[in-house]
């Protein structure tokens, strides 16, 4: 685990002088490798940089970047390849391997594509990572990210030179780094929390997108940008699964239990110390009992709790992790402490991003730090088998007349949040079971926005939206396609609706919100996170799981439920799904209100030229009102301030670039 960065510069240049402009890059990125740093030069005017978070082979012969024993490849690497030992028994058993140097997955990875191609290599690891390799036959650099994009990586032009890093600060120390900011990336931004994949918050910077390779010759054109080609495709095997369901509930069951078990078995891969996050929910219950159940000793496992009792989970962690008989760390957070995370997070995410757990993520992370190095979480269990609230919301919203919705969206729109608690209360009989009353106010705004929908398409939209018109928010703003929304457009087969939607948030939700929060939080203390829910053959497999197996009288994850019930009794974890996050509008009209007002004041919006100055006072006056609870919506226009403020301390000429 670590950070790259490197560059390649048209016709060759001096070795000193790209290695060096490589080496500050990396420096830039030693809070994610802070163990060893390298550099590696080429005469066709490559460099490629490393800062090393040592996890697999501790010694020098892990080191990168690294050189294949045939000279013909070399790469810089940032992940883990969990079946690294099953591939060099393949490589061994074909007569194809080197003469190992030692135990490394990067020495393994560089064999598997000496045999079988940078693709076949690609498609048989399992494994999170973001990789650059030259081709010293082909004369080619090939930028690869794995399935899901758990592991960061950017590419774009700064002059006359390609550059690449696993972070957009390392960008920043290029002598010719000139960036203009990206309206229709940040208009996408308001409307997600954050912004969508190939997009960055900079003119001509990409992100490679999950499961692909982009591919430069040896003397790219200038300013050029190939099209991404994908290695693998969670679409096309979505689509193949809707004619291979699995029908037999106790054979899947077995099967999900087999699959995850083994998964976690290969994650445990560690020569360093390693536990799970646990916060007492399904997800995390169930990867913290499958590790336990093979571990030899006690897991360590570690939690976050709040005063707020509305926001604490610690108190379900701690339950299940005397159930399971883990060696269990938690920390209850003041108020105090958690904001003081707040000035960190422009720097710690290079762009603007507000999902607000994004700062319970980073404390779990800092308590987890003191006593590992690697730690599981349970992300991608609601993606894959159902368990947002909004896709039992969504079925039950569309069975309802579309005259009687549009009705509906009219009369709950005018309801104060206070009013919406006690008709709430009132209806508590009538509503979802799962329904969380002790949050009404905020649930009926937001059925407001979305009963109304005319389509299951523009209902998912909604459910999904922060800011439902993003375009009016940002001064010229206009949005543009996502490679999620390209991958959903390409769907050629009808797809059933709940595989539409868990696809659809696997996509773009899963890599651009929650991995992308999960290793920037993790990577600011250099620790290792790894997700076993994300296993290829996991993954794989959640796509014959038919719908019923998923959602199952109005519960979602029906079928991880019955893997966790096994181990944990269900009176300990049924409870109703929250998120893991923070007081965000009593904050904002409390401790955070005198910050909030400055960064959201109109004179200073309208001197920036990029958010509606009128649309942003409206909404800051109806949420300190407590006319509308806006908090979500605030954050997202503070974190993009917050951001800026960053930039221009940092760099008051490229602020002035972005004006």
């Amino acid at each position: 685990m670590c950070g790259i960065a490197g560059l390649l510069r048209p016709g060759g240049g001096d070795d000193r002088i790209l290695g060096g402009i490589v080496r500050r890059m990396t420096d830039a990125l030693a809070h994610r490798g802070p163990d060893a740093s390298g550099i590696w030069t080429h005469t066709a005017g490559l460099a490629f940089g490393h800062r090393r978070l040592s996890i697999l082979d501790l010694s020098d012969a892990g080191a990168q970047p690294m050189q294949s024993e045939c000279r013909r490849f070399a790469v810089t690497f940032n992940g883990e390849i969990y079946n690294h030992l099953e591939l060099r028994a393949e490589l061994e058993a074909a007569g194809a391997a080197p003469r190992w140097r030692g135990h490394s997955d990067t020495e393994t990875l560089l064999a598997a594509v000496r045999h079988w191609g940078l693709v076949g290599a690609l498609q048989r690891a399992s494994g999170m990572f973001a990789i650059a390799l030259w081709d010293e036959r082909e004369r080619t650099l090939a930028l690869c990210r794995d399935r899901f994009g758990e592991k960061p990586l950017y590419y774009g032009w700064s002059g006359n030179d390609l550059l690449f890093a696993s972070e957009l600060k390392a960008f920043a120390t290029h002598p010719a780094w000139t960036p203009s900011l990206d309206r229709a990336a940040l208009t996408s931004f308001m409307r997600f929390a954050y912004v969508p994949a190939p997009a960055s918050i900079w003119s001509g910077v990409r992100k490679v997108p999950p499961g692909c390779v982009v591919t430069f010759p040896s003397i790219p054109a200038i300013g050029a940008l190939p099209e991404p080609v994908a290695y693998w495709s969670l679409r096309d095997h979505v689509a193949a699964a809707q004619t291979a369901r699995i029908t037999g509930e106790a054979e899947a069951i077995d099967e999900l239990q087999r699959l995850l078990s083994a998964a976690i078995k290969r994650q445990c891969l560690s020569d360093v110390p390693l536990g799970a996050f646990l916060s007492g929910g399904i997800d995390s219950s169930t990867v913290v009992a499958l590790m336990q159940a093979q571990a030899s000793q006690p897991v360590r496992t570690f939690s976050i709790g709040f005063r707020e009792g509305a926001f604490d989970e610690a108190t379900d962690a701690a339950k299940v992790a005397a159930h399971l008989g883990t060696d269990h760390t938690e920390l209850y957070v003041e108020s105090e402490t958690a904001r003081d995370v707040i000035p960190l997070l422009p720097r710690m995410y290079d762009e603007p991003f507000a999902d607000s757990s994004q700062i319970p993520t980073h404390l779990v992370s800092q308590l987890a730090r003191r006593q590992v190095t690697v730690a599981l979480s349970g992300d991608g269990g609601d993606e894959l088998f159902g368990g947002y609230n909004r896709y039992v919301w969504s079925g039950r919203i569309l069975a309802v007349p579309a005259a009687l919705r549009t009705a509906a969206s009219t009369v709950l729109g005018t309801l104060s949040p206070a009013r919406a608690d006690a008709i709430a209360r009132l209806a508590q009989p009538l509503l979802p079971e799962r329904f969380n009353v002790r949050r009404a106010g905020d649930q009926m705004v937001k059925l407001a926005r979305v009963v109304g929908a005319r389509s299951a398409e523009e209902l998912y939209r909604r459910l999904c939206s922060i800011d439902d018109d993003p375009s009016r928010t940002i001064v010229a703003g206009d949005e543009q396609k996502s490679w999620a929304s390209c991958q959903m457009a390409g769907i050629s087969a009808p797809l059933d609706p709940l595989d539409r939607m868990t696809l659809a948030d696997s996509l773009s939700y899963l890599t651009d919100d929650v991995l992308q929060k999960v290793d920037r939080a993790a990577m600011a203390v250099a620790l290792e996170t790894r997700v076993p829910f994300l296993d290829k053959d996991v993954v794989e497999f959640a796509a014959k799981v038919p719908p019923a197996m998923k959602i199952h009288d109005g519960r979602g994850k029906w079928l991880v439920r019955q893997v966790l019930y096994r181990h944990v009794p269900q009176q300990l974890v049924d409870r109703p799904k929250t998120g893991f996050g923070i007081p965000l509008d009593a904050w904002l009209r409390g401790p955070l209100k005198g910050w909030s007002l400055d960064l959201l004041s109109p004179a200073r919006l309208k001197s920036q030229g990029l958010f509606d100055a009128a649309i942003v006072e409206g909404r800051v006056r109806e949420h300190m009102t407590g006319v509308r609870n806006h908090g979500h919506w605030l954050w997202n226009v503070l974190m993009a301030q917050a951001w800026l403020d960053a930039w221009s301390v940092e760099s008051r000429s490229t602020m002035r670039k972005i004006a």
